[in-house]
């Protein structure tokens, strides 16, 4: 496959061998979610956002498997360099808590394994002070390693999250989510913790607001939901207070980018009483945004960053004085020994920076939504996202639904987030062709939705 040239090429999905797939599969499978029945042939050509399925229909793939691919499919970028290695079996060993070695030196090994990533990903993160890291095998190890710490450290017994949050399916994780109730009320939750609301205007100040973060207070005065619970008279005590945890763009609750008036009141506010403060990159992360971290585009300052999917492997990242002391404090023998996925997750990180994919996904992301924009799509409320982490809304989750049905079916691969939005994660490396390609399938596609309810 010539990704230069490839185009999507769909007779019918999903097809006769498609649908023996998904029933063979599910003969032992336990329920989970599913978004639509494409099956990946991996066997066959690929490259970039374009992938074949196993009836040989080729579609362009703007999910990257939510951000789990970020270089879309053998993508010569890692692929080239990933065959030049000799790779060894077992390709996982007994994680953290024992060590590998792909070459000498050490600093400048052969193989970059476990050891090299957690180095790579502490200098990509060293503007926020990191020293440490702990790789495990999710996003929601890291988020419940980073929650885990922050107890240890603070001694407190309460958390802060945001409404709409999502960081994970853990029993502990599971606690600090505010969207898909329907997966977490079956469950205990971990006491202690509080939400605020999260900010969806980007604009928005304090004198603005309409989410209900910020309000007056009795004088008249702007202030914030979080400035509020954390008072003298409020009902969360900040010096018990172990962490506030946010995504620096909400993932699943519908990607909504906040203002800068937000952000900048939980900066002051956790520096102010010294709370730590963990920031979600699992989906915003790794240059998916247009910067390393999505919260490079604010005015936060990590305590701790959570980092899975494009890194390939779960890390929690932070400062040697947050990590706790204690040998066994947080270990495992798993997590971490992924050889092959810390050996991808060292290349994405340095294909991020050899091809300038940070710029790309800044200039795509700014093309994608212009393009977009000028289509004036009905039944399209809004619009939003940073970089390549972009999302449509529309006015119904049901048009939603048929329009991500329908893309499917014309060749489109995309998927939903929040009640009635649709995201696209094109790898870092979108070219202007294949953003054009996606928008115009997306037109027609839109286009056939809404006629076909009008119809109806």
């Amino acid at each position: 496959m010539d990704r230069h040239t490839a185009e999507p090429e769909v007779r019918n999905v999903p097809g006769e061998r498609a649908r023996e797939w998904v029933e063979y599969h599910h003969e032992v499978a336990a329920p989970s979610t599913y978004v639509y029945d494409f099956v990946w042939d991996f066997l066959a050509d690929a490259e970039g956002p374009f992938v074949t399925d196993v009836d040989g229909n080729v579609l362009l793939d703007f999910t990257s498997h939510v951000a789990a691919a970020p270089l879309g499919y053998n993508n010569p970028k890692i692929a080239d360099k990933l065959a030049a290695f000799d790779l060894p079996d077992p390709g996982k060993i007994a994680g953290q808590d024992f060590y590998v070695s792909g070459g000498w030196p050490p600093d400048d090994a052969d193989f970059p394994g476990p050891a090299e990533l957690m180095h790579r990903l502490r200098d990509a993160a060293s503007h926020y002070g990191a020293e440490r890291v702990f790789l495990s095998n999710s996003g929601a190890e890291a988020v419940e390693n980073a929650v885990k710490v922050c107890y240890d450290h603070v001694e407190g017994d309460y958390g802060v999250c945001f409404q709409g949050a999502f960081h994970g399916r853990t029993l502990g994780t599971l606690s600090l989510n505010r969207s898909k109730a329907k997966y977490r009320d079956r469950f205990p939750q971990i006491d202690g913790v509080h939400d605020v609301p999260f900010c969806r205007d980007r604009g928005c100040t304090p004198e603005t607001c309409s989410c209900g973060f910020f309000h007056e207070d009795r004088s008249g005065d702007p202030t914030s939901q979080l400035r509020k619970a954390l008072g003298e008279t409020g009902y969360v005590n900040p010096d018990r207070t172990a962490y506030v945890v946010l995504e620096p763009v909400q993932g699943e609750g519908g990607y909504y980018v906040p203002s800068d008036s937000f952000m900048e009141e939980i900066a002051d506010l956790c520096d102010t009483h010294d709370v730590p403060l963990i920031v979600d990159e699992i989906q915003s992360g790794m240059g998916r945004t247009g910067e390393m971290w999505g919260s490079d585009h604010f005015a936060v300052e990590p305590d701790v960053l959570t980092v899975a999917k494009g890194a390939r492997v779960g890390a929690t990242i932070s400062t040697s004085d947050i990590f706790p002391e204690e040998k066994g404090r947080i270990s495992s023998t798993w997590g971490a020994g992924d050889v092959v996925a810390s050996l991808q997750g060292a290349l994405t990180l340095e294909a991020i920076e050899e091809h300038d994919l940070l710029d790309n996904a800044a200039r795509m992301g700014r093309h994608l939504d212009e393009l977009v924009a000028d289509a004036d799509l009905p039944a399209v409320v809004d619009r939003r996202g940073l970089g390549l982490m972009f999302a449509v809304e529309f006015a119904t989750a049901e048009t939603r639904d048929a329009v991500v049905e329908r893309a499917f079916r014309n060749g489109l691969l995309t998927l939903g987030c929040g009640t009635k939005s649709l995201r696209m994660l094109p790898p870092l490396d979108v070219t202007e062709r294949e953003i054009e390609t996606a928008v115009e399938l997306f037109e027609e596609t839109v286009r056939e939705a809404t006629a076909a309810e009008a119809a109806d």
